[in-house]
């Protein structure tokens, strides 16, 4: 700059105005680079005392590396030649210590243009040194920090939704690398049903208007898998508040949603299980009150019938008519304890391809001719652990389903396989190994609403009169009470298959199911037995009523007891007693409890637990002899023939 030969005064005010400022280093170097002048500011910045740095060469304030390199003298030369030298750097203050420093130097000429020194000013930048250090070092390991996540997929978007960056965890969930999708639209991870429904510009809009969008939704990955992802979408605006773009963080939750999803059946299955649970003791609880009742009734006509005379037909019609009544009533009754799982069930081994034959004119007169039976059963079969003659009932069940499936005819499949299950299996069982029994028709089939209420108990879709909606229900609790499980497959339209999945069993003679002997052998059975003394337990007046009168028309003396201690006194009083025939379910002693102490006042002495229920305390005598409710008098010969020679 060119400076003209001033008066004292003015020359005085810009010495005043100079020394004023402390902010910056200002002084004057001579044409050499000496320093002829030497401000407060120079002072503040540099350590140096006017005295000290006078006639000093300028160069003392760089580092040694600047002064070897020759920057002092490039910094003269660039002013001097180019009307200015400005540059940020290190300076050395006296004391060795470095600043960072914004340094400009403007040639002084006088009036001729001749070079006779420079004005040099200073700043001291150490604290936006700093500070812009600590910045870059901020921004350096934020970005090293989101590079570094792989569990959260974070990238940043331009104002028109185009990827701008990708972090790791983008990479890893979505599956681009960053030159495969750095410049493209983001939507490309939107469903196309979500793409045509507007979602991509709908999540902006919301971000730009509300300063976030969140939600979870399906995304696609480069393979085109989908996955479920939780979605926030926050937007970025600069000092002025005008948009710059948009930060998206995308989390993988479909492990999550998974789990959720994994319990929520397992909640809903809970529900159905406590349901099912809840109706079985129900049902099996009626069952039994219901089989006190046809005991009372069954006995009385059989005792009836053989006081009526045989010339008043129409009153043996009406007999016969109520007799097939509570029949009626005690299949109703058997299959309510088979779905409540409280059957009187005989286990051993069985083999299905034999029972299938065994049963084949029956299984064919039950659905007609238009109807065709298929068997598909492989050359060796394991045999089943079940009861013969139930699992006769429960396939005859289902095949009577599937004809009724079939009003016009077709086809129906009995197949079996054998399969050793692992863990997770659908139908919910235990590892090991199975048979599968199955029923296929070609008929109406289910949709979701009925299959899944096919098993719920007196459930039927037959209409009003023509079915009770238990037969599926006894079959599932044979399954159940097997240590197997009923499965139902069907689609509307295409068909039925139930599967009835049955635990192998161990080594064992193979049973067959049992017919019934005539009744003349049992009345020639019955007249052998001679004549006894015994004592009947029953709470339910009826019952008791009814047992007593079948075994004193039998000619047997009979001593009634309402209650297990009541039973024990008259066994006390009575020493003759030849034979206990007890009811299970009786309030304060059970028919088990009762049948102990028997043994061990009486022990030898002949018990019968008379009982509708398979299940017994777990510390019962599950040998004692049975009587199934409601039972005969025919039972009731057989029951006692077997415990004693009589």
């Amino acid at each position: 700059m060119h400076i003209p030969l001033t008066k004292n005064s003015d020359e005085q005010r810009y010495r005043l105005l100079v020394d004023a400022i402390t902010d910056y280093a200002i002084y004057m170097l001579d044409a050499g680079g000496h320093v002829t002048s030497w401000n407060p500011g120079a002072q503040r910045f540099k350590g140096y005392e006017q005295g000290e740095v006078l006639g000093e060469h300028f160069s003392r304030f760089y580092t040694e590396e600047d002064r070897r390199t020759g920057l002092p003298q490039r910094a003269l030369a660039t002013a001097a030649g180019d009307g200015r030298f400005e540059a940020e750097g290190w300076r050395l203050r006296k004391d060795g210590s470095r600043f960072w420093a914004h340094v400009v130097i403007d040639p002084i000429r006088d009036n001729a243009g001749t070079l006779i020194g420079f004005a040099k000013i200073t700043h001291d930048l150490a604290e936006r040194k700093l500070a812009r250090e600590a910045l870059r070092r901020s921004e350096e390991q934020f970005r090293v920090l989101v590079q570094g996540v792989s569990d959260y997929a974070i990238y940043m978007l331009d104002p028109g939704g185009r990827v701008t960056s990708w972090n790791q965890g983008a990479q890893r969930i979505k599956g681009y690398l960053p030159e495969e999708i750095l410049g493209e639209h983001f939507s490309r991870f939107y469903t196309q049903e979500d793409r045509d429904a507007g979602e991509p510009e709908r999540a902006l809009d919301t971000a730009a208007r509300v300063g976030r969008f969140e939600r979870e939704a399906v995304r696609i990955r480069k393979d085109g898998s989908r996955f479920w992802a939780h979605v926030v979408v926050v937007a970025i605006r600069d000092e002025q508040g005008t948009l710059i773009g948009f930060a998206k963080v995308t989390r993988d939750i479909t492990e999550r949603k998974e789990a959720q999803r994994a319990l929520e059946e397992a909640r809903e299955a809970l529900f159905q299980a406590q349901k099912t649970e809840a109706i079985g003791q129900l049902t099996g609880g009626v069952a039994h009150d219901f089989n006190n009742l046809l005991m009372a009734v069954l006995g009385s006509l059989e005792l009836l019938r053989k006081r009526l005379p045989d010339d008043d037909p129409a009153a043996l019609r009406l007999l016969e008519n109520a007799v097939q009544g509570a029949r009626r009533g005690a299949a109703l009754t058997e299959r309510m304890l088979a779905f409540a799982r409280r059957q009187e069930l005989d286990m051993l081994p069985v083999d299905l391809p034999d029972l299938v034959r065994g049963m084949a004119e029956l299984l064919q007169r039950s659905i007609g001719p238009e109807i065709l039976i298929e068997t598909r059963f492989p050359l060796a079969l394991p045999p089943v652990r079940s009861d013969a003659n139930q699992l006769e009932t429960a396939l005859l069940n289902l095949v009577v389903n599937a004809r009724d499936a079939m009003p016009g005819g077709g086809r129906l499949v009995i197949a079996a396989r054998s399969e050793t299950l692992g863990g997770r299996h659908p139908t919910g069982l235990p590892a090991g190994p199975y048979v599968c029994l199955s029923v296929t028709d070609e008929g109406q089939g289910m949709d979701e609403e009925t299959l899944a209420r096919a098993l719920d108990p007196f459930f039927t879709t037959k209409g009003v009169g023509k079915g009770t909606g238990l037969g599926l229900s006894m079959v599932h609790g044979l399954a159940e009470q097997s240590g197997g499980r009923l499965v139902l497959k069907s689609r509307l339209g295409e068909g039925t298959t139930a599967e009835i999945w049955l635990p192998v069993a161990a080594d064992e003679p193979v049973a067959v199911a049992e017919i019934p002997e005539a009744a003349a052998e049992e009345e020639g059975t019955a007249a052998k037995i001679r004549p006894l003394r015994i004592l009947a337990v029953d709470d339910d007046g009826l019952v008791l009523m009814s047992t007593a009168a079948m075994l004193e028309d039998l000619g047997h003396r009979v001593f009634e007891a309402a209650s297990g201690q009541q039973a024990l006194d008259i066994l006390r009083r009575e020493p003759a007693i030849d034979l206990v025939i007890s009811d299970q379910a009786m309030p304060h002693m059970t028919g088990t409890e009762l049948a102990k102490r028997v043994g061990s006042e009486r022990p030898g002495l002949p018990f019968i637990l008379a009982t509708g229920y398979a299940e017994l305390p777990p510390d019962a005598d599950n040998d004692l002899p049975r009587l199934s409710k409601p039972f005969l008098q025919d039972d009731l010969v057989r029951a006692i023939r077997a415990v004693g020679e009589w």
